[in-house]
């Protein structure tokens, strides 16, 4: 079992920064890729980003490549993202998720363990 507990949400003006972490859970959380998502009103889930179960490769959506850096300390069992250049449309909900396979999170499905969200709002 895995279990995952996001933090570091909040409000912040367009142009700001903050960093999201997601805190796990159980012997298995390094053996496991990790993924960011977010989701707004009326809206379905979408991939952010994610990174391997041993941090070497990444990839991110291309509406949040180049202001979006995902990273993890196995030994913390934590993932974070720092996000940059914030803009009114990255307001959403965002998730943490973890699986064993990269594919899997990329394509949203079906995924292994949930966080339960925390919010973002980026005013303008």
């Amino acid at each position: 079992q895995v279990q995952l507990v996001e933090s570091g949400g909040g409000l912040v003006q367009a142009g700001g920064s903050l960093r999201l972490s997601c805190a796990g859970s159980g012997r298995t959380f390094s053996d496991r890729a990790m993924g960011w998502f977010r989701q707004t009103p009326g809206k379905e889930r979408e991939f952010v980003a994610l990174i391997g179960s041993h941090g070497s490769s990444t990839d991110y959506a291309n509406s949040v490549k180049g202001r979006f850096t995902i990273s993890r300390n196995n030994a913390r069992n934590t993932v974070y993202l720092q996000m940059n250049s914030l803009k009114p449309e990255d307001t959403a909900v965002y998730y943490c998720a973890a699986d064993l396979s990269v594919v899997t999170l990329k394509s949203l499905g079906p995924i292994d363990y949930w966080g339960e969200g925390t919010l973002v709002t980026v005013s303008s």
